[in-house]
């Protein structure tokens, strides 16, 4: 899998100088580097649900900027951004239901005429969802390897620096998340 461009550390930790001192320049600069991933992360959180990935996005960078002085710079920013953008979804999903009226139900309901191939872009979207159910489903340490290394492409490196943890126990604990993934995934399809 080839991974994204990193912003070198002397720029990255220039912009982060400047977005403390207040320059507005340098915070976009930052979301210029950091969007795409924190974005694509969230709508694969979202189950591709775009409109909602992009509420999360603007609310991971509204806690960003909030927490910066606490940023400790340990980590690559985009590294610590993923971090939030992780917890603001799990914040979400934990948030009550509410219940929407019949009515806006039946409005919002979308009727699409049937297309060629859509028996297959079905299936391909239950096994998407299959598979990020069972994702959701591993306990906390497991479930954030996975996703960081393999929704948020982040090198191996920069999750354990993230976690304060050797290459060689997030590189078990991604054996052991897969493992648990192709059990979980097994039983489903039996």
């Amino acid at each position: 899998m080839a991974e994204r461009p990193r912003p070198r550390t002397s720029d990255e930790s220039d912009l982060l100088t400047a977005l403390s001192a207040g320059d507005r320049q340098a915070a976009a600069r930052l979301v210029d580097q950091t969007y795409q991933q924190v974005y694509a992360a969230l709508v694969r959180f979202t189950g591709g649900d775009a409109d909602l990935a992009a509420d999360l996005t603007q609310e991971t960078y509204r806690k960003a900027w909030k927490s910066l002085p606490r940023f400790k710079r340990r980590s690559q920013f985009a590294t610590w951004l993923y971090r939030i953008a992780y917890n603001t979804f799990l914040n979400h999903v934990r948030r009550p239901v509410r219940a929407e009226p019949i009515d806006d139900f039946d409005r919002a309901m979308d009727v699409r005429d049937p297309e060629p191939g859509q028996e297959e872009t079905i299936s391909r979207q239950e096994v998407r969802e299959r598979l990020r159910r069972a994702v959701i489903g591993l306990p906390e340490e497991l479930r954030f390897t996975v996703t960081a290394r393999f929704w948020g492409e982040l090198p191996v490196e920069e999750i354990a620096r993230l976690e304060d943890v050797t290459g060689a126990a997030i590189r078990k604990r991604l054996k052991k998340a897969m493992t648990s993934l192709r059990t979980v995934l097994g039983e489903d399809a039996a």
